[in-house]
């Protein structure tokens, strides 16, 4: 078979662009990602031998060799592991199949044009992983020879890094496995030398639960301890080490927010090795997203996607789970119905919640920078997971309308006006839009606390929880607002002045009139004190900011007719409503009654139903006013 050329998937040759520049001062790494790779590759296959053990039976011991070949200056890192064959070779070294990848470009190319520093550079590829294409840091050109296990034949995947790579048939591959030859470019001499490949292995790859040698002609020594990290005492295991098995487990570079280390006991055994990243995974959202913690039995690896280990909403956590009880031939039809399974989700879920619980109460402000990356996921559990729902209401933070920071539902509570019988919150987009809703007006003139939710999942999650302590929740945005049995902050001279309940209530009839096939009622309003209106859900139907994300998503959701409240302090209002009073320009009243619904639904976020009438009406209004 003939040479095949190809083009790197368009991402691919951003990342080896934005990756050789932001890595220039950490080159080191791509010794690093390298084994790593190998060690994932020897895990696949001895999980796979399992089943099918003539797989590994001609070679059963896995290992990785690092050769430095000085006279042809190449580093070579080669494992037996499971290998690969053409198709695997244009998917896994041609494109990158991570979801989020785009953002996570978009992202990383903003920070270069802001002119970021290396290093927040290097955090931001800490979230994506950079895997293979580290190689490029220190090579202007890569072979990678390789044989999957059980196929026959071998191929050949050549790249410059450049933009294209090659593809040909070869018997020059490993019987088994996986040979990465490194071209260094011309000032990278320092990774031919022994004592800096040690270093290296020591520093990042010490962990790997399988031998690391360095190879020099026919003499080989290992240069790593190769046990499994997470089955080691904590004593003995220093900071760095933890941080480079994250590195490893997590392929990131950034330095884990929280370690969860652990030997459960009992009716299931298993270790457990955790860890939370400092930021969030840009795919944490996307519909393909994968778990991260990886599942062994006995040290020998089983999945790393095993999603019925760990909740979906805590999908962020990185690490190992070690059983000493389940079936090494587990498939991963299996693990769905394992009781042993079950179990151990359970008790890990219980010990992660618990862990942060500690971190919350130790170090708020630290909390509360982990809950703006992760609150959201963690509040899926308040909808999913009824089990934990306590713990997890506890665990949860919120934006409010009376103070700066984060505050959790006891300091809500805490903080209840004399009377309040519940926990007042308002959904929306962004906390910045939900802190200016004229919904909010009313509550903060009476000083009531308003909780700002703007997590798409806070519309669901709540519903579901209805109550804190027996304290139920409710919308400002949802039935009447009951603020009168609440004293105000205002003098009433900041109120404005007194209206005319004769006066209002003739305008209030006259909207109904006007309106009475776009709105359920019209009312004056408590929850106004500086807008001129505002659209309310009637108790009972969906909220609002609920409805318009269900349509949003492409939901059948029937449109409902809201309640149109007015503030009758406003200038505007009481000028309508003279008008009303006197029965002259009823043209024009009933113009700007359709112009009050439409501004209502633009502070909502929605659009006016008809936006060509509506600039019509807004043009006729100014010019008349300009005119008078």
């Amino acid at each position: 078979m003939a040479s095949e050329t190809y083009s790197f998937q368009a991402e691919v040759s951003r990342l080896l662009d934005i990756v050789a520049n932001a890595l220039y001062s950490n080159k080191e790494v791509f010794l690093r990602e390298l084994i790593s790779n190998s060690s994932d590759a020897c895990d696949k296959l001895r999980y796979a031998a399992i089943t099918q053990p003539e797989l590994t039976q001609d070679d059963p011991d896995f290992r990785v060799n690092i050769i430095p070949t000085k006279e042809a200056r190449t580093v070579t890192v080669q494992d037996n592991g499971i290998g690969m064959n053409r198709d695997d070779l244009v998917e896994n070294l041609g494109t990158i199949a991570s979801s989020g990848t785009m953002k996570f470009m978009e992202q990383l190319e903003q920070a270069r044009q802001q002119g970021e520093s290396n290093q927040e550079a290097l955090n931001m590829i800490g979230q994506f992983g950079v895997g293979f294409y580290a190689a490029f840091v220190v090579a202007d050109k890569v072979e990678v020879e390789t044989r999957k296990a059980g196929e026959s034949q071998g191929w050949r995947w050549t790249s410059d890094g450049r933009g294209e790579f090659s593809i040909e048939e070869t018997e020059d591959a490993p019987a088994r496995g996986t040979r990465v030859r490194l071209h260094l470019k011309g000032d990278q001499d320092e990774f031919l030398e022994d004592a800096r490949i040690r270093t290296i292995v020591q520093k990042y790859s010490d962990h790997i639960a399988l031998p690391i040698y360095l190879r020099e002609g026919e003499d080989a020594a290992q240069i790593n301890t190769a046990s499994a990290l997470w089955t080691r005492p904590k004593s003995e295991i220093t900071e760095d080490q933890y941080n480079e098995f994250y590195h490893h487990v997590a392929h990131a570079m950034d330095d884990p927010w929280l370690r969860i280390h652990f030997k459960a006991e009992g009716k299931v055994e298993y270790t457990g090795l955790l860890f939370i990243p400092n930021q969030k995974p840009f795919d944490l959202f996307h519909p393909d997203r994968k778990h991260g913690v990886k599942l062994y039995v006995r040290r020998v690896f089983i999945t790393e996607n095993c999603e019925d280990l760990v909740p979906a909403y805590l999908r962020f956590l990185r690490g190992v789970v070690d059983s000493e009880d389940l079936p090494l031939n587990i498939s991963r039809e299996m693990l769905q119905h394992n009781p042993r399974v079950t179990k151990i989700k359970q008790t890990l879920t219980t010990r992660v919640l618990n862990e942060l619980k500690k971190k919350a109460n130790k170090d708020a402000e630290a909390y509360g920078e982990f809950w703006e990356d992760f609150g959201a996921v963690l509040k899926e559990g308040l909808y999913e997971d009824t089990e934990n729902q306590d713990t997890l209401l506890e665990l949860a933070r919120f934006h409010s309308s009376e103070r700066e920071g984060l505050i959790s539902l006891e300091d809500y509570v805490a903080n209840m006006k004399e009377g309040q019988e519940a926990i007042y919150f308002v959904t929306g987009d962004t906390k910045e839009a939900l802190a200016k809703s004229p919904q909010l007006e009313g509550f903060r003139a009476k000083g009531i606390e308003v909780l700002l939710l703007h997590h798409p999942i806070d519309d669901f999650w709540v519903p579901a929880v209805g109550t804190y302590k027996e304290v139920p929740f409710k919308s400002v945005t949802q039935g009447a607002a009951d603020l009168d049995k609440f004293k105000s902050d205002q003098s009433e001279q900041d109120q404005g002045e007194q209206p005319d309940e004769t006066t209002v209530g003739t305008l209030v009839a006259f909207l109904k009139t006007a309106l009475e096939d776009k709105v359920k009622d019209v009312r004056q309003s408590e929850r106004l004190t500086d807008s001129a209106c505002c659209l309310v859900a009637d108790e009972g139907d969906m909220d609002i900011h609920l409805e318009r994300l269900l349509r949003q998503h492409g939901q059948t959701t029937p449109q409902s007719k809201r309640i149109l409240e007015v503030n009758p302090r406003h200038p505007l209002i009481n000028r309508l409503a003279e008008t009303v009073k006197g029965q002259s320009n009823q043209a024009d009243a009933k113009e700007a009654a359709y112009l009050l619904l439409d501004q209502a639904r633009i502070m909502e976020g929605d659009n006016p139903e008809d936006p060509s009438a509506f600039a019509k009406r807004l043009s006729d209004l100014v010019a008349k006013g300009l005119a008078a």
